[in-house]
C-alpha cells in the first residue's frame, strides 16, 4: 500500500466519519429527547450548528498560548479521525500491525490531552478548573479500560492485533457471549461513554457549574472541532467495542451489514441509557466508581478469562 492510497483512505474517511459523527450524534439527542417526552432537534442540527460556527470569528483570549490554542483542536480532530480510519482498514482486513491495538489506544487517548492543552493555553480559571477535572478522568478510566482490552486480547489467544481479534470471533463465537467477555463489554461501555464526556462523566464540561470549563474560552471552527471530535467519537468508540467483544462490524452481505448496524444502535442506545439514568457524577465519584468498582470488575474479568470463561 502506497503512502497515497492511504492519504485519499484519511481524506475520505474523515468526510464520511465527520458526517456519520453528525448523524450518530444526532441519534443519541433524538433517543434523549423521547426518554425526556421531548420532539427532538432535526436531522440537520448538527450541520447546521458547525456551518453557523465556520463563520464565526475565532477569538483569541489575551494571555493565551496562542499555537497550543489554535493546535489542540486540530490536533484533537486529527487524531480521532485516524482512530476511525484505522477501524475501518481492520474491518475490511486491509490493515493491520502487530501491536496495533496499544497505537489504537494511544491515538483515543489524544483527544483529551488535547482537550486539556487547550483549556491550560486559554489561561481561564474556569477552563483550568475544567482541565483539572478531564485529566483525573483521564487518569481514571484508562486503568478499566486497558483491563477490558487485556481481557479481549486472552480471549483472541494472547494477541494484541485488532485484526487477529476479529478473526478469532468469525472463527469461534463473540467474546460478549462468555461471562469474561460480558464483563469487558461492560467497562468499555462506561468507559466510552467517559472519553465521549456525556453525563454522568461531563463534570469536565458541567456547562451549569463551569460554563463549559474546558470549552468556554473557544469559539468559532475551533470550538466547531472540538464538537465534531466528540460527534465522531461517537461512532469510533462503539466501533471499538464492536470489535474487541461483539465479531465487529461485517461487510460480507446485506444481512451481515444490518446486524453489524443493530449492534452499533445497541452500543449507542445503552450510551443513551447510562446518560438518562444517572445524575452527573462528582469528580470523586466518577474517580472511585472507575479505580475502585470498574477496575475491579477488571481484574476480575481477566481471571476468569485466563481460566477460560
Amino acid at each position: 500500500m502506497t503512502f497515497t492510497y492511504y492519504l485519499w483512505y484519511f481524506i475520505l474517511g474523515g468526510i464520511f466519519l465527520s458526517i456519520g459523527g453528525c448523524i450518530a450524534n444526532w441519534i443519541e439527542r433524538k433517543l434523549t429527547a423521547r426518554i425526556q417526552f421531548r420532539v427532538g432537534p432535526p436531522w440537520y442540527q448538527n450541520f447546521a450548528d458547525f456551518v453557523k460556527l465556520m463563520g464565526k470569528e475565532v477569538i483569541i483570549p489575551e494571555g493565551a498560548n496562542t499555537p497550543i490554542f489554535i493546535l489542540s483542536p486540530i490536533i484533537s480532530f486529527i487524531s480521532v479521525i485516524i482512530c476511525g480510519v484505522m477501524a475501518i482498514l481492520v474491518q475490511k482486513g486491509i490493515f493491520t500491525l502487530p501491536g496495533d491495538i496499544i497505537l489504537f489506544v494511544y491515538f483515543l487517548t489524544i483527544p483529551s490531552l488535547a482537550i486539556i492543552l487547550g483549556a491550560s493555553a486559554s489561561g481561564n480559571v474556569l477552563s483550568a478548573v475544567g482541565l483539572s477535572r478531564e485529566l483525573k478522568l483521564l487518569l481514571g478510566y484508562e486503568l478499566p479500560f486497558i483491563c477490558a482490552i487485556i481481557i479481549s486480547a486472552i480471549k483472541a489467544g494472547g494477541t494484541t492485533s485488532l485484526l487477529t481479534i476479529l478473526n478469532v470471533q468469525q472463527q469461534t463465537h463473540i467474546f460478549i457471549g462468555s461471562l469474561s467477555g460480558f464483563i469487558g463489554f461492560l467497562i468499555s461501555l462506561f468507559v466510552i461513554t467517559g472519553k465521549i464526556g456525556i453525563v454522568p462523566f461531563d463534570t469536565a464540561e458541567a456547562e451549569t457549574e463551569i460554563s463549559s470549563g474546558v470549552f468556554m474560552e473557544y469559539s468559532g471552527i475551533l470550538l466547531g472541532l472540538f464538537k465534531l471530535t466528540k460527534y465522531v467519537l461517537l461512532i469510533v468508540g462503539p466501533v471499538f467495542i464492536m470489535t474487541l467483544f461483539l465479531g465487529g462490524f461485517s461487510y460480507s452481505s446485506p444481512i451481515a451489514i444490518i446486524i453489524s448496524l443493530l449492534k452499533y444502535i445497541l452500543i449507542v442506545f445503552l450510551i443513551v441509557l447510562i446518560k438518562n439514568t444517572n445524575p452527573r457524577l462528582r469528580i470523586d465519584q466518577a474517580m472511585r466508581f472507575f479505580w475502585g468498582h470498574l477496575t475491579f470488575l477488571g481484574i476480575i474479568g481477566i481471571i476468569l478469562s485466563f481460566l477460560g470463561w
